[in-house]
């Protein structure tokens, strides 16, 4: 699965032998949006290949300077440091991955030189044993860590075995906005890279604590998708709790994948299917996940 992750994207942006990414020529316009105070959010239209630009990005920019969580891909990284300096800010202090994925870590080497990279250490270990070390986070953390800028506590969690083994999700507490990276795919069924650790079982489990977590006025960036609110994470949940249940209670009739595959999922969500992961894929990923007993 992680393999078939890195070839569509390497048809999204070229890359070249070993991790070195090349820039397109024409790269898909990105879009700024403010979500509450200081706090802004940075997508593109990322409905279709031709149009990805990679994972939502926040910013906190104020006096302190700049907080940035993920760095899309390299051929958007110039216009990430456009809405950057538009916004009145320079290059970020500190640069928080959420994940090690590349569409949230790639444009890391545009800003190491100034940015402060900082992650979940499995992040690191991951980036280090095959991407340059202008990727690598300089700061890692194991359960959590906090960064004070801009009036307020910016918190980054681990939650492992839920994406990845080295997903974070980060709250700025003061203003009610939390960056859950690609714990939220808002109105998507999820990747969930078993192959980098991530299991079904903890990210959904995950998932329901950071929905008991967060204010009911909570302002969410997910990793890719619109930008939410409490509901859209509930509606996220309830997805998860019913197509998996409905998915492993065939594998305890003794269903094989193939069968289930071919039955499908509830209505309700198959419009949740998209050109990465589709009804089948999404299927596939829960038969595997729960193949092998996970906590």
């Amino acid at each position: 699965m992680k393999k078939t992750y890195l070839l569509i994207l390497a048809g999204i942006v070229a890359i070249t032998a070993g991790s070195t990414w090349v820039r397109q020529s024409s790269a898909p316009t990105l879009m700024t949006r403010k979500v509450a105070g200081n706090i802004y959010m940075v997508f593109g239209a990322d409905d279709k290949p031709d149009t990805f630009t990679g994972g939502n990005i926040a910013l906190s920019v104020g006096d302190d300077g700049v907080v940035m969580v993920d760095s899309k891909m390299p051929p958007v990284v110039d216009q990430i440091s456009a809405a950057i300096e538009k916004l009145g800010g320079a290059s970020p202090k500190y640069l928080l991955n959420t994940h090690v994925h590349g569409d949230h870590t790639g444009g890391n080497p545009h800003f190491h030189p100034h940015s402060t990279i900082v992650a979940q250490e499995n992040v690191r270990k991951r980036l280090v044993a095959d991407k340059p070390a202008d990727t690598w986070p300089v700061i890692t953390f194991d359960n959590s860590l906090s960064i004070y800028m801009n009036g307020e506590q910016i918190e980054a969690v681990h939650y492992p075995k839920s994406h990845t083994d080295g997903n974070a999700v980060i709250y700025f507490t003061n203003s009610h906005v939390v960056h859950m990276g690609d714990l939220f795919f808002n109105g998507m069924l999820p990747f969930i890279d078993l192959d980098s650790g991530g299991t079904v079982q903890g990210y959904k489990k995950h998932v329901k604590e950071i929905l008991e977590k967060v204010p009911d006025d909570v302002a969410i960036i997910p990793g890719h998708g619109a930008l939410a609110t409490k509901a859209d994470l509930t509606k996220y949940a309830r997805m998860l709790d019913e197509t998996v249940s409905l998915v492993t209670g065939k594998m305890n009739q003794g269903k094989s994948l193939e069968e289930i595959q071919k039955e499908g999922i509830q209505q309700e969500w198959q419009a949740w299917s998209w050109y990465f992961i589709t009804v089948d894929k999404w299927i596939d990923t829960i038969y595997k996940s729960y193949s092998v007993q996970q906590e």
